[in-house]
Parts: structure tokens; sequence; C-alpha cells
């Protein structure tokens, strides 16, 4: 495990870990969605579908009866890039990525319609060298391919030392996958998303993480 100093390159994962949207918008959402659906939402539901607490989304949908499917494509029909964008906010312990002197990479399951207002209105473009949405083309974390696609466009070379940094247990599957140093930061509780992320490090905040902070978390620092 490397120092951050020392690292080559820094990917990041985008909702979740550098910015999320508030919990209005969340209930507003899948509010719309459960009324088209038959099937009704309630707040801590809908915030675990949202976050993919527990298993993940399709699990959460599965076990309350919901056709998975179907939820997707009413989801996709339902919101609003801009509304979306409007309702985003980028947590303050990941400033310090938008000064990192490395090449960085942004690797998202967010679509793109949806990531470039976020980026735009909360002016986080310039932060990101590159940016992977995935797609049923390039793959979804934790397949090692969007990440290896993001490291090819930043041209890093073979075996390049780096994190990536996300929210997910996919996120750091994807890492490891690739190669990298998984980290995961928990942004709800463990208690909360019902399991513990295992990573190389585990951070309750990105500050933990940030170059020149003197600190270097290892794979307990989130607890």
């Amino acid at each position: 495990m490397s120092h951050a100093a020392d690292y080559d390159v820094w990917l990041f994962d985008l909702d979740g870990t550098l910015v999320d949207v508030e919990p209005s918008y969340i209930h507003e959402t899948l509010g719309e969605v459960g009324d088209r659906l038959g099937h009704e939402f309630g707040p801590t539901e809908a915030e675990a579908i949202w976050h993919g607490f527990g298993a993940g989304a399709n699990d959460v949908l599965a076990e309350r009866g919901v056709d998975v499917e179907a939820f997707w494509e009413t989801f996709h029909e339902v919101e609003d890039p801009i509304a979306r964008a409007e309702a985003a906010f980028c947590y303050d312990d990941a400033e310090w990525v938008g000064a990192l002197d490395e090449p960085v990479g942004l690797v998202t399951h967010c679509q793109s319609y949806l990531t470039e207002p976020v980026l735009d209105r909360l002016d986080l473009r310039d932060w990101f060298d590159t940016v992977v949405c995935c797609d049923a083309e390039t793959g979804w974390k934790p397949d090692a391919r969007p990440v290896e696609l993001a490291l090819a466009d930043l041209g890093v070379g073979r075996d390049p030392s780096g994190p990536l940094v996300g929210d997910n247990p996919s996120d750091v599957g994807a890492a490891w996958n690739a190669g990298l140093e998984g980290v995961h930061v928990e942004r709800h509780g463990h208690e909360r998303r019902g399991c513990c992320v295992l990573g190389d490090r585990r951070l309750r905040s990105l500050d933990a993480l940030a170059p020149g902070t003197g600190r270097v978390p290892d794979a307990t620092s989130g607890g």
C-alpha cells in the first residue's frame, strides 16, 4: 500500500463519494416512481435503494417484490438531469481533489446525461483529466474494464500506483480487479448500510486521504 504522496494516478467514483443529492430529491423522485409502479417507497426504503444499502438496489427491490427492470425503466423516465444537478452538492471533504497534481479520473455508474449537468453546476469538470461513465459497452464496476479505460486515457503506463476511491463495494472490487488500491469512504455508517465494506483503506472522511495531511489511513480507519 503506497503513501498518497507516491501515487501516480487517482481515480474516484462520483455519487456518494465526491457528491450527493439532498434527501428531499431522493424522496420526491422515488415517490413518483412508486406512484407509477403502484408501490409506495417510504423514506427509509427510498434511501436504501438510492444509496445501494445491503446487497444493492436490485436486491432491495427484489425483496420488496418490485420488478427490477420495470423500476429502472420508470426511474429513468422520471429523473430529470437538471433537477438532479440542482439538488446536488459536493462534500466538503472532497475539495482537495481539485488541487491534485497527478492525473485524476472519474469512473462512475452515473450516466453521461446525468453526470455532465452535475459537473457543470458544481464546477467540478476541471478536477478530472478523464471521465468514464459505465454502460453496457464499457462494463460496470466491479468489472475492471471501465477502470482500465480511464487509466489508458490518462496515459499513466502499466501497473501505476494509485487508488480508486468510492463508497460502494463495487468500487473496491473494480480497484482490485484493475490492480489498484481499493479505498472505501463510508458516508452513512455500517449499521445503516447493513454491512462492513472491506478495502485497503476504509475512511469516514476523505480528508484522511488528502496529500500533505501527514496521516496515512489504513484498512481500519473507518472503524
